[in-house]
């Protein structure tokens, strides 16, 4: 039979096929092929003696989280505790775009901000719409609930910013567990242990964890400066420009107007991280 994967937890994959659920453990071919199987992942397996056959080829996969063929990812970020972090919403952004993921943008936590934060906030939201990016705040429930149809959606983003809370908020029936924010720390506790493909306005989506750190695993230089998909527009004339360095590089020209200066000063961050490795 085929299915695909819907939880992991230890070594028991549960498979949801023809609306019913199997709970298979993977064949011994899959330790020894170095093969590890993910939530997403499209599957053939036994229905009798419960064990993983074969997984289909994965359009994409992220490490961490560890799931896969995904469509689009809904970033949750929070503006206020924890306070909004521009250089972790264009890693996310960047990782998830290279991944040939569609990124939603969710902005919480808006009601915790004074006017003046609020318009600087909405400066970044019409900076984002601007260069392609759809941008939410987590009060725009029912738009949220029109991008589920038929697609296979992450919840990604910091610890704390309210992954759980408004998966909640869409659907009360899930009861996901929250937790508040840490004092100390200055970010949230982690409530989700494990990655799970919830069954929600016909479509699947996946709470996971919160991040406590993200890297470029298997990203060059190259593929970040692609990620950033506003640099294409400005048809750099330079053949292989990195956009650090050539003074007549049209990308440096525009900052400030066409490209906004903390998503270039982001971006020359993490190519000098991949200059560190």
């Amino acid at each position: 039979m085929e299915g695909k994967i819907i939880k992991i937890i230890s070594n028991d994959c549960t498979v949801l096929s023809d609306n019913q659920r199997f709970v298979c453990k993977p064949r011994g071919k899959f330790r020894k092929s170095n093969i590890c199987p993910k939530v997403g992942d499209n599957v053939e397996f036994d229905s009798e003696n419960l064990y993983l056959l074969n997984i289909q080829k994965r359009k994409n996969e992220l490490i961490r989280p560890p799931v896969s063929n995904i469509d689009q990812a809904f970033i949750i970020t929070s503006v206020k505790k924890p306070d909004f972090s521009p250089n972790l919403l264009d890693k996310l952004l960047t990782i998830i775009t290279f991944h040939r993921i569609r990124p939603i943008l969710c902005f919480t936590k808006m009601d915790l901000l004074n006017e003046e934060e609020k318009e600087k906030m909405y400066h970044y939201f019409s900076y984002y719409r601007k260069i392609g990016y759809t941008v939410y705040e987590n009060t725009d429930i029912e738009k949220i609930i029109k991008e589920f149809d038929g697609k296979i959606s992450i919840f990604t983003g910091q610890s704390g910013a309210g992954k759980s809370t408004l998966l909640n908020r869409i659907d009360p029936s899930l009861q996901l567990k929250t937790d508040a924010i840490s004092e100390a720390l200055g970010r949230g506790k982690h409530t989700t242990r494990h990655v799970e493909l919830i069954s929600l306005f016909n479509g699947l989506v996946a709470d996971t964890p919160g991040f406590s750190s993200i890297s470029f695993e298997d990203m060059s230089k190259m593929d970040i400066r692609d990620s950033f998909v506003e640099f294409s527009k400005q048809n750099c004339e330079f053949k292989d420009c990195m956009h650090d360095r050539e003074e007549d590089c049209n990308v440096k020209k525009s900052l400030g107007e066409e490209i906004l200066l903390s998503r270039y000063e982001n971006y020359l961050k993490f190519i000098r991280e991949e200059n560190q490795k």
